[in-house]
This record gives C-alpha cells, structure tokens and sequence, in this order.
C-alpha cells in the first residue's frame, strides 16, 4: 500500500514529497519555461538541469545528461538524507542515460519509466510501450504544461555553451581506428 501523500498534476496522480517540491523548484531556478514544461518525479525533474539558463550547473567537459546527473545527486544528497545509495544511483542512471534508447531500456524499470516519459514528450504517447501512456492523458499533461517552443529551445544553448568534446562522434572524428 502506498502510504506518500499525493496531488493531482495535469489530470495524473504523482507523489507530493518535500523531495518533489523542492526538485521542482530547482528545476524553476535553472530551467526556461520550456525546459520546465517538459520536466514531470526526481529524475524527470531534474534531467534537464545541466543545460540551465543560468550557468551555474554546466561543466566544460560532460555532456548536459552526465551535468544533469551530477546535480540531481547532489541535490538528493544535501535535501532528501533519507534516500539511500541505490535510490540516488538510479536517479543518476536515469538522467545520465536518458537520450541513450540502446542502454536505457535495459535498466531497471524507475530508469526505463523516466526516458519513456521524456521520449513520449518529444514523440507523443505511443513512445510509451503497452498502451501506459494514453492520448487523452498526453494531451492533457500538454495542455497544462505546453512545450513552449521546446524543440527550437533545445537547439539554443546557454552563451558560450558549446556541445563539442561532448558526443561521442567528437571521439570517432579524433580517433585513427584504421
């Protein structure tokens, strides 16, 4: 039995934690309108951060997921004590492996669940394998958190970001493999 207390969101039952407050207010602090309409748990909160507005949270060597990653640990670290390692380490699975569809879907099913939900909102509902997903509830969730022009956002980064040195394309272009 689930004993968390709740809230309705966009029409979706989803747990109201002091963990989930205060990751949803991070997720405000570093995140533009449309970065945060597209964030919906911890890792789904969070998995956008390491490419913030504001700077703070992006390194000059890690790609914006591993960025995203670190944050969210820290976070959980200094704000939810009561999570354990395992709880934290699958929060930075799903966030630093969420754009890799060959690792992430062999993971455990929280890490699947999260990139199923940020793929749905870039694909629509039927990212989301065995019908989890339904029409109705994506449209709804979009009507109360509308994508703000989040494709075009995506490809905009903060100044003086540069994705360089950070795909794994940038090593096969340097490397001799012959």
């Amino acid at each position: 039995m689930n004993t968390l207390p709740t809230r309705v969101y966009c029409g979706v039952t989803v747990p109201d934690t002091p963990s989930v407050s205060k990751a949803l207010e991070l997720a405000r602090r570093h995140s533009t309108d449309y970065a945060y309409n597209h964030i919906h748990a911890v890792a789904t909160i969070l998995h956008d951060v390491g490419w913030n507005p504001t700077g703070e949270l992006i390194s000059a060597d890690k790609r914006f997921e591993v960025d995203s990653a670190d944050a969210a640990r820290n976070f959980l670290k200094r704000e939810a004590p009561d999570w354990d390692k395992h709880k934290i380490q699958l929060v930075w699975d799903a966030i630093a492996l969420h754009t890799i569809g060959s690792i992430v879907f062999y993971k455990e099913p929280e890490v699947q669940a999260c990139s199923y939900g940020i793929w749905a909102d870039f694909q629509g509902p039927d990212r989301v394998p065995n019908g989890l997903l339904t029409l109705d509830e994506y449209n709804l969730i979009v009507q109360e958190l509308p994508r703000l022009g989040l494709m075009k956002g995506l490809k905009e980064y903060v100044e003086g970001y540069s994705r360089k040195g950070k795909l794994t394309q940038d090593l096969l272009d340097t490397c001799d493999l012959d």
